[in-house]
């Protein structure tokens, strides 16, 4: 199961004072960036 949309507004809001932070979807998961490096992701593990 896709991790939901919900997650990643959230975690992006916990992050909004870092500029730069961009995320991308990825087969149903989303992949977090920082200034263009991978910093981590959001996963469905349920």
């Amino acid at each position: 199961m896709a991790s939901s949309k919900e997650n990643l507004i959230f975690i992006l809001e916990q992050l909004s004072g870092l500029d730069d932070i961009t995320y991308r979807a990825m087969m149903g998961e989303y992949i977090l960036y920082y200034r263009e490096r991978v910093i981590g992701g959001i996963y469905d593990c349920g």
